[in-house]
């Protein structure tokens, strides 16, 4: 059954577990292959065993949980390869936005972009992870808005969301958060000075570091694995 056909209170909090997990599985809360028990879950987020049961069946199917046999639900973990190739999925569609947002950018989408950023930069200065991934996705998903063209952002989003994991790394991390301000209000100022170039170019640099130190710590940790 999908979260549309449950009762709306049953929905809304089957979206607010759903999101909850998802923050912890990207700001490293939850790691990579580790168990996640209803129950436990259930107690912790104040809610009924079904509503985490449905909230883990929603993020099975965007990719971040699997079920392991005779185990139950664990955090999934993505293999390098896959995540190679959803960032380069990213990259294409997220410069080929950026090619498309129309140049210098309005008053109006870099004044909201300003907004946001100011609440990102104060959740990194404030070591707030939980509250600079909220405003990362808010600032991202206005920036590619400009495109003006709905289906692309979609896309953009849902590959985003299925490499959350990969972010487990960098997303706490005080040095990637700091670096990721830096390219957001550099961003903002290639908008307002109509340089296409430099906003393409920040676009896929932005998404390095996650997918690079993912990728890294996966292989090192598979490596030392092999060496027992």
């Amino acid at each position: 059954m999908s979260v549309l056909a449950l009762k709306p209170a049953t929905a809304d909090r089957t979206r607010m577990v759903a999101d909850a997990l998802e923050e912890e599985i990207v700001l490293g809360w939850l790691l990579p292959r580790e168990r996640l028990i209803e129950e436990d879950i259930a107690a912790r987020l104040e809610v009924k065993r079904h509503v985490v049961r449905e909230a883990l069946a929603e993020l099975e199917r965007v990719g971040l949980v699997e079920r392991v046999p005779n185990k139950g639900a664990a955090v999934r973990l993505l293999e390098p390869q896959e995540v190679r190739q959803i960032y380069s999925v990213r990259e294409a569609l997220e410069t080929l936005a950026a090619e498309q947002i129309p140049l210098p950018a309005g008053s109006e989408i870099v004044s909201r972009l300003k907004a946001i950023q100011e609440v990102h930069a104060a959740a990194v200065t404030d070591a707030d992870a939980r509250a600079a991934f909220r405003a990362n996705m808010a600032f991202h998903e206005a920036l590619f808005a400009a495109c003006g063209n709905p289906h692309l952002v979609e896309l953009i989003q849902m590959m985003a969301q299925k490499v959350h994991g990969a972010r487990s790394i960098t997303a706490a991390s005080p040095s990637h958060l700091a670096l990721a301000c830096a390219e957001h209000w550099a961003m903002i100022a290639a908008l307002e000075a109509g340089d296409r170039a430099r906003l393409v170019q920040l676009c896929r640099d932005h998404l390095g570091p996650s997918r690079d130190a993912y990728i890294a710590a996966v292989e090192q940790r598979q490596g030392r694995d092999q060496a027992r």
